[in-house]
């Protein structure tokens, strides 16, 4: 009896002084593990004779019972304590700001936004997006759309040329992205109701042009398609990418190798206070070049120009982006400076859409 009671009792110390769970994990195996030494105690009880058993067997299940409900107790302890302990670690002052996270702190930047809106206006009215490579011959990027021998785009003063191949063969840094005009023309049969956002590459470089820039340009090829379709179209783009309710457009002839009739195309503006404002004011301001196919260019792509018509416009990206947002140089779009793209960059989450609305 003397010695379940110091056995108890040292048993009960031993689970009372542990101080964590794996602590306490070894007094129960050294209790009531199988080679423990309540266990072994218990093992005893088959070797006893009925008398014996009747006499010790409840001493020692009662010392089996008070170290079980010492061991859960103490563990229920420990667990309190633990999670005490973790929630003053984890404590937040909910009177702090919340701090931004990555996907906040991140911005799109201001081409990359401007092309999605594009591809939103366009996507409404049934167009799809076409690309090409950057690097294109030069049929495809001047022969195709009927610049002739000796025109001064071909020139070095305007045009990045690569190195000869082994064919003597020089291919360019397009120019435009008209040359994916051409290869849409040639891989798939009218209707053709396109859009060609991409980066295009001139000698140019001021306040207002880059060596590197962005064109939008937008092909329309069908049996009945004309002029009054394309001012419709160019009309709903202005009004949608600038979101005002009314434009007033002009047409003024010009001459593009690729089209004929040709029209340089001028948007009413507003310029009081140094800020251009477009659908008020009496002033007027170019904003993109079109006009029809021309039949050459039709022809150079395996189309019959009495049977397709189509027309085409082009307006640098990069330029909207300035005039829609107010930005004075065109050099920051490309010089990374991370103050530059917080100020004017755009949140990750902040979609374009036309139902709630392209800069919301």
């Amino acid at each position: 009896m003397t010695d379940l009671n110091q056995l108890q009792s040292d048993l009960l110390k031993e689970i009372e002084a542990a101080g964590d769970e794996a602590a306490l994990e070894a007094v129960r195996v050294a209790a009531l593990g199988k080679k423990g030494s309540v266990s072994e105690l218990l093992k005893t009880l088959g070797a006893m004779t009925p008398d014996e058993r009747k006499e010790r067997g409840p001493l020692i299940n009662g010392l089996r019972d008070a170290v079980q409900a010492a061991l859960a107790q103490k563990k229920e302890t420990l667990a309190e304590a633990a999670l005490g302990a973790r929630l003053a670690a984890e404590r937040v002052d909910v009177t702090l700001p919340v701090q931004e996270g990555p996907e906040t702190r991140g911005r799109i930047h201001p081409i990359s936004q401007v092309i999605e809106e594009l591809t939103a206006i366009f996507a409404d009215m049934g167009f799809s997006v076409a690309e090409g490579p950057d690097i294109e011959t030069d049929y495809l990027n001047f022969t195709a759309l009927n610049f002739p021998e000796g025109h001064p785009a071909r020139e070095m003063h305007d045009t990045f040329f690569l190195a000869p191949d082994e064919k003597g063969e020089r291919k360019v840094l397009r120019t435009h992205t008209s040359p994916v005009q051409i290869r849409t023309m040639m891989a798939q049969k009218p209707p053709i109701r396109v859009i060609i956002p991409g980066r295009t590459y001139r000698h140019d470089s001021d306040q207002t042009h880059t060596p590197m820039f962005h064109q939008v340009e937008g092909l329309v090829i069908d049996k009945q398609a004309d002029i009054a379709h394309m001012k419709w179209i160019l009309e709903e783009f202005c009004k949608a990418f600038f979101e005002v309710e009314q434009v007033k457009m002009r047409f003024r002839p010009s001459f593009f190798p690729f089209t004929e009739p040709s029209a340089e195309v001028d948007i009413q503006c507003s310029r009081k206070g140094g800020e251009i404002r477009f659908g008020e004011g009496e002033d007027w301001l170019e904003i993109l070049g079109c006009g029809m196919v021309h039949p050459n260019v039709l022809k150079n792509c395996g189309l019959d120009p009495d049977e397709y018509q189509g027309f085409a416009w082009g307006m640098g990206i990069d330029r909207i982006a300035m005039l829609k947002y107010g930005m004075p140089d065109l050099r920051p779009f490309f010089e990374a400076d991370v103050r530059w793209l917080n100020h004017y960059g755009f949140r990750p989450l902040d979609i374009p859409s036309l139902v709630s609305g392209l800069t919301a």
